[in-house]
């Protein structure tokens, strides 16, 4: 994984992630009913390379889009096309970029219209627990710690944590070592140290935690049909804490 060592470099990842951050708001503009997951897929993917960047994910293993947006109770990887935004329907959106040689990676999931409040709340204790994950993104602490207040937070409150995926390192690639789980026991793992950048992105559902792939290969749901939510940093470890790259202001 990458450890960034210069002010030069750690500037370069501070870049690519206020940019991303600014890709994320012009997306979540654009979510309404009656829009397709493939227009939005467009509209990304025409903002990014009319910003001197590259679509991260947009061929990556075979992927076929810049975006992935997953509905309902997709979890993640959902493959854009022509489906269309129903109201009531929760989106979750993944992205990544590759800018001047660095990447970053973000997810969020947004309400379509007017949502349950079943549907609000998931996406809001998710959002929160990346938030008590990144709390713990401090050098001396272990990988472990992060998960862990992951998993406990979003446990108490009586959803679970996907475990088949996970989040990771970032740097000159968008997937580096080490995995970043959203569940375990803390004090395990790497010792965390100044430099380190992690993607950090739980993934929440409803109901159990089990997933199943759909026949395209790509689209994961969650398995008894529950919804899931998810969202994502691109976060840095820094002598004086945690530093979220992807925060949108």
């Amino acid at each position: 994984m990458i450890v960034l060592k210069s002010e030069a470099e750690l500037q370069r990842m501070r870049e690519a992630g206020r940019l991303l951050a600014d890709v994320r708001k012009h997306i979540e503009r654009l979510v309404e009913p009656g829009i397709t997951t493939g227009e939005l897929d467009a509209a990304a993917e025409e903002y990014i390379l009319s910003k001197g960047a590259i679509p991260a994910f947009k061929g990556y293993r075979g992927f076929p889009g810049t975006l992935c947006v997953s509905v309902n109770d997709e979890v993640v990887h959902g493959i854009p096309g022509r489906r269309r935004l129903q109201e009531g329907d929760i989106a979750s959106i993944d992205v990544g970029i590759l800018l001047n040689g660095y990447c970053s990676d973000t997810a969020f999931t947004v309400g379509v219209g007017r949502v349950s409040p079943k549907a609000d709340r998931l996406m809001r204790v998710t959002r929160e627990a990346l938030y008590e994950g990144i709390g713990f993104a401090k050098a001396g602490g272990r990988l472990s710690d992060v998960g862990s207040a992951i998993q406990r937070y979003v446990e108490a409150r009586g959803y679970s944590v996907v475990r088949e995926y996970v989040g990771h390192g970032i740097g000159r690639r968008i997937h580096e070592d080490p995995q970043v789980p959203n569940f375990g026991e803390p004090g395990m793992g790497p010792v965390l140290e100044a430099g380190m950048v992690l993607a950090i992105e739980p993934m929440v559902n409803t109901g159990g935690p089990e997933v199943q792939v759909d026949e395209d290969g790509w689209t994961v749901r969650t398995v008894d049909s529950g919804l899931s939510a998810h969202f994502e940093h691109t976060v840095a470890i820094t002598p004086e804490g945690p530093e979220v790259f992807t925060e949108t202001v």
